[in-house]
């Protein structure tokens, strides 16, 4: 049997402060036991420590339907012709919170709805190379008839548009590249794949 690498097998040498904003950049000098056997040669890595998030899909199982929302991403600004995307209703664990409850404090700020059940789908780190971002995601179960309108914190510059698709559209969105983030294409992929066991729970 393969044996399996810990966090014991990595010798952390120097640890020092780069940046220290609303996010931190540290660098990151270590060592760490290799496949052969024995230890690496000394690298320096550069690591983006940010908080937690939570993602949640509102999924309406009588319509079938999901809520999306729409806002701009700075991240899109120099690869994308249209830097507003289309995503989940999310979140940062920047307190003492769990993340069902970030989940449900988000759905209300970002797009007006109250979340029934959550469904934990996986958590995840969407950037384990440079970032130890963890992402927690979540399907919620939600009543999308009311759902529209923009919505946001106006003091955090929000500016948030809400979307009522059914899922089949949103998946052919996710095919035709429309919506191109990672915890959205993760979301409506897993809900296809589950539709039938949510709904018969939720319906």
């Amino acid at each position: 049997m393969t044996e399996k690498m810990c966090r014991n097998d990595v010798q952390v040498t120097e640890r020092e402060s780069c940046y220290r904003g609303f996010y931190r950049l540290d660098r990151v000098h270590l060592r760490h036991r290799q496949f052969a056997g024995g230890m690496g040669p000394q690298l320096s890595r550069e690591l983006f420590v940010r908080h937690d998030a939570v993602c949640v899909l509102p999924y309406d199982p009588q319509r079938d339907t999901v809520v999306l929302i729409e806002q701009f991403r700075i991240g899109a600004l120099d690869k994308s012709e249209n830097p507003w995307l289309l995503e989940l209703v999310a979140g940062l664990i920047d307190k003492d919170e769990q993340p069902e409850e970030v989940a449900r404090r988000e759905a209300v700020e970002e797009a007006g709805l109250e979340l029934g059940a959550l469904w934990p789908v996986t958590a995840y780190y969407p950037s384990p190379g440079g970032s130890d971002e963890r992402v927690h995601l979540f399907v919620g179960r939600c009543d999308s008839s009311s759902a529209a309108g923009i919505h946001g914190l106006a003091e955090e510059g929000e500016d948030i548009r809400v979307h009522v698709w059914p899922l089949e559209d949103a998946l052919q969105a996710v095919k035709d590249g429309l919506i191109d983030n990672a915890a959205s294409i993760i979301a409506l992929q897993w809900l296809a794949l589950n539709r039938a066991e949510v709904r018969g729970l939720w319906g």
